[in-house]
């Protein structure tokens, strides 16, 4: 049996709780995983590996259109380095199309902050009742700045609720994901 990714709240016990007053936009979907060795990171860099094409074709949509609108080009979600071990991946470093903002084992925020939005997007693992699997919650919150930040969330809040679930499942489609 798949498991989808279903809409969840943020886990209150998370630093992402920390940053959600103010938020002009924040959501937070949820799967399980039967990988409780793994880190939160270890769970987006999985998840981001199996980023689906169509996905990344929407980046790529969306970085010539920003262009245009002198933004910048954010690369494609799947962008990692499928051969760097998780343990050499430090704050203040790159993890694909993000910077590494903080990092322990049960919780990962990575994001960008530029003149128009601050985005922060976390990773968060919690081991489950029986001890056999975790719940991963993988948490958007975005604090808006500017007139081009908001024009700019007008298509990427739906498009949003669509593609996080959809990169999250890439969890669900490794062997041993429960």
């Amino acid at each position: 049996m798949k498991l989808s990714p279903r809409e969840s709240t943020v886990p209150p016990n998370s630093r992402v709780a920390e940053l959600l007053q103010g938020a002009s936009f924040y959501d937070a979907w949820r799967i399980t995983s039967a990988r409780v060795e793994r880190s939160a990171l270890e769970h987006f860099l999985a998840a981001a590996e199996r980023t689906p094409t169509w996905v990344n074709a929407a980046m790529g949509a969306r970085n010539r259109v920003v262009q245009l609108l002198g933004l910048k080009n954010l690369g494609a979600l799947g962008d990692l380095d499928r051969a760097r071990a998780s343990s050499s991946y430090k704050p203040g470093g790159r993890v694909g199309i993000f910077t590494l903002f903080e990092l322990t084992h049960d919780e990962v925020l990575l994001g960008d902050r530029d003149k128009h939005l601050n985005v922060v997007l976390s990773v968060h693992k919690r081991l489950l009742a029986n001890g056999q699997a975790v719940g991963v919650t993988l948490t958007t919150v975005v604090h808006v700045k500017n007139l081009l930040g908001r024009l700019y969330m007008l298509p990427v809040t739906p498009a949003h609720r669509i593609i996080a679930p959809a990169v999250l499942a890439g969890i669900a489609e490794e062997p041993h994901a429960a």
